[in-house]
C-alpha cells in the first residue's frame, strides 16, 4: 500500500458551493468539488476522453459533466456513466479550521 500524506489546499470557501476548482497536488491536476449538501469530492481534473477540464464541468447531485463533450462521471468513485474510462479519486476532507485537506501519495 502506498503511504499518503495530508496536503492542505486552502480554505474551503475558495470553492463556491455547487462548483469545482483545479489544484496541483504533487504534480497531478486534481478537481475538488463542493456540493450543495456540504460534501467535498476530489477526482482527476483531466477528462480521459479528450483532456477536458473536469473542474469547469457542471455538477448535478453527485455527477460531474465534462464541459467539452458532456461525458458524465460520479464524484464518489470516478466511474463514468457514459462509457469512458474512470477518473482517479482522492480522499478529501474539511478540517476543523475549514481547510480542504487531500490525501496524496507521500513524496519520497
Amino acid at each position: 500500500m502506498t503511504a499518503t500524506t495530508g496536503v492542505v489546499l486552502g480554505p474551503v470557501d475558495q470553492i463556491p458551493v455547487g462548483e469545482g476548482r483545479a489544484f496541483d497536488v504533487h504534480g497531478q491536476q486534481v478537481a475538488v468539488f463542493r456540493l450543495r449538501n456540504g460534501q467535498v469530492h476530489a477526482v482527476s481534473a483531466v477528462c480521459p476522453h479528450r483532456g477536458g477540464p473536469i473542474a469547469d464541468g457542471q455538477i448535478d447531485g453527485n455527477v460531474v459533466l465534462c464541459p467539452l463533450h458532456l461525458n458524465a462521471f460520479t464524484l464518489a468513485d470516478g466511474c463514468s456513466t457514459s462509457g469512458q474510462p474512470p477518473l482517479s479519486v482522492w480522499s478529501v476532507t474539511v478540517d476543523e479550521d475549514s481547510r480542504l485537506v487531500i490525501q496524496a501519495p507521500a513524496l519520497t
